[in-house]
């Protein structure tokens, strides 16, 4: 694994945020920063008049114009730059699955629609070993030098973990807890469990007493779960959340104050290849906030 973060560059306004946003954990991270720009005309009509020479002179300007404004903004911060000609997506797959961290930029639609992956993002999330992060535009949250009012919102607003209590994910817990000791931040671990379908004469009757249970069960394994974390990160505040209710609805709910949503993906094949189940899938469409995806076995 190279020890950098690593950003998909695309000249758009929502990879431009992510640019920004890679650029300070890249800091944080005391690692280089890789600017990542991808194009490959072979099978997409909207590049059949595109000549290759243009294109490359049109990305590598871009790569240029992004470094000289990091290195304005960020003169410690180590800037490497990479034109590709290789299909985008295998091309950010391949640079994630070597990175501590990839960055993608998302765009985001209305408030109503929320937050739209993109094709290249979604595939891409759901092929690579790596962690990645996206963010848009308008969730970009970092304090501006003049504003330190800014900044005291900024470190109240918290990490949070969607976490399946039933299959805990070490990676899961791991990045979750090392991104809020980075950013001297609390962390808020949510699960949300629902009642099994049960069935019987006296079903009403037996409903409160299950539901006990299960809220008992499912607080009992999320202390397990967070235990080894907990006593390995003691500085940071850990706030538990586990009651009755959607895991995606809930995530998006919480993302409304946070600084990071940190959600797992399953590495399984699918009957139609590698996907990034149902919960994250939502997640990253509806959080108002950054969200990382982890890969976990």
């Amino acid at each position: 694994m190279s020890h950098t973060v690593t950003v998909g560059l695309d000249g758009s306004r929502e990879s431009l945020a992510a640019v920004d946003w890679a650029a300070e954990e890249a800091l944080r991270r005391a690692v280089p920063l890789r600017l990542l720009h991808a194009w490959c005309g072979d099978g997409d009509p909207r590049t059949l008049l595109v000549d290759p020479v243009v294109a490359r002179g049109w990305g590598e300007r871009m790569l240029g114009v992004a470094e000289r404004r990091l290195r304005r903004r960020h003169p410690a911060l180590d800037v490497e730059t990479e034109w590709s000609s290789h299909d985008v997506v295998e091309e950010l797959c391949a640079a994630g699955d070597t990175a501590e961290l990839l960055v993608l930029g998302s765009r985001g639609l209305s408030g109503l629609a929320g937050f739209l992956a993109g094709s290249v993002s979604l595939a891409v999330l759901a092929r690579t070993r790596r962690p990645v992060v996206l963010v848009r535009p308008h969730n970009h949250r970092e304090p501006k030098a003049d504003d330190p009012a800014g900044a005291d919102d900024l470190r109240e607003a918290e990490v949070v973990i969607g976490l399946d209590v039933s299959r805990p994910a070490d990676e899961v817990l791991a990045f979750g807890f090392a991104a809020a000791d980075r950013y001297g931040c609390g962390l808020r671990v949510l699960h949300a469990w629902a009642v099994p379908t049960i069935c019987g004469p006296d079903m009403g009757g037996a409903l409160p007493l299950l539901m006990t249970e299960v809220a008992q069960d499912a607080r009992r394994a999320l202390d397990e779960a967070l235990t080894p974390w907990t006593d390995k990160y003691p500085d940071v505040p850990v706030v538990r959340e586990c009651h009755q209710g959607r895991p995606a609805q809930d995530l998006a709910e919480a993302s409304r104050d946070a600084r990071l949503i940190v959600v797992g993906r399953r590495n399984r094949p699918g009957r139609i290849g590698p996907h990034i189940g149902a919960v994250t899938h939502a997640v990253i469409h509806h959080s108002l906030a950054p969200v990382a995806v982890v890969p976990h076995d």
